[in-house]
């Protein structure tokens, strides 16, 4: 008998709690549906799916940042503070949403998940306007108009955000939120376990049904072996 394929792990989709992340992760799925099919096999993984709900988080928090970045140095801010307080504002958005991506809900873990989160969003906050301020010290050197600087550090700004969101996601899934990765992931396998138990037990009813004759008729010869004679 050869062994068959490994499967990819059930995704394990938290429950969406109002209409709005309904309809986010809706949009999401209707987009993954049209995915070639090795990239939907990967997305499908446990991963993916947490990866498919962080997604829309990280776009709300460039956005946001983003926002906030070009309002900043249109009014004559420097490139690295305007990016040190667009992050800052980012973080806040991310830390809300990065608890629904993971299912965290009631009061978060001081040690294991608020401390963690904002020690990395320190470190984003560094990269960013570093890459912000350099950026901006280059258009400065090339002596580029107002639109051309702004282009050139917001799409520095960009740039980074994405390589922080990638790393980010992986430091969030595999170390601050993994308790409660576990705990997602606990009851669909319990629920799978079940699943795959209960119709063992209609077979086993089935196959012991046979065997009552058979069993009736060595009672009844026991019985009569045992009556004493008259």
């Amino acid at each position: 008998m050869t062994a068959e394929p490994e499967k990819p792990a059930q995704a394990v989709r938290g429950p969406s709690s109002n209409p709005v992340s309904k309809a986010t992760m809706a949009l999401v799925y209707a987009i993954v549906r049209i995915l070639p099919r090795p990239i939907r096999r990967r997305l499908e993984t446990e991963a993916g799916d947490r990866f498919l709900r962080f997604a829309p988080v990280a776009l709300a928090t460039l956005i946001t940042s983003q926002f906030v970045l070009a309002i900043l140095t249109a009014v004559g801010m420097s490139a690295g503070k305007a990016a040190l307080i667009a992050s800052i504002v980012g973080a806040f958005v991310s830390y809300v949403l990065s608890r629904w991506a993971w299912d965290s809900r009631g009061r978060p873990d001081l040690l294991r998940e608020t401390v963690p989160f904002w020690l990395v969003s320190f470190a984003v906050w560094g990269i960013l306007s570093l890459v912000a301020h350099y950026a901006g010290a280059f258009a400065i050197h090339e002596h580029l108009h107002h639109l051309e600087k702004h282009l050139v550090v917001n799409g520095a700004y960009f740039l980074a955000n994405c390589v922080t969101f990638v790393c980010r996601f992986l430091i969030f899934h595999y170390v601050l939120f993994k308790k409660q990765r576990q705990l997602a992931i606990e009851p669909a396998a319990t629920a799978a376990a079940a699943a795959a138990a209960a119709p063992a037990a209609p077979a086993a009813a089935a196959d012991a049904a046979p065997q009552e004759p058979g069993k009736m008729a060595l009672a009844g010869e026991a019985t009569k072996e045992t009556k004493p004679r008259a």
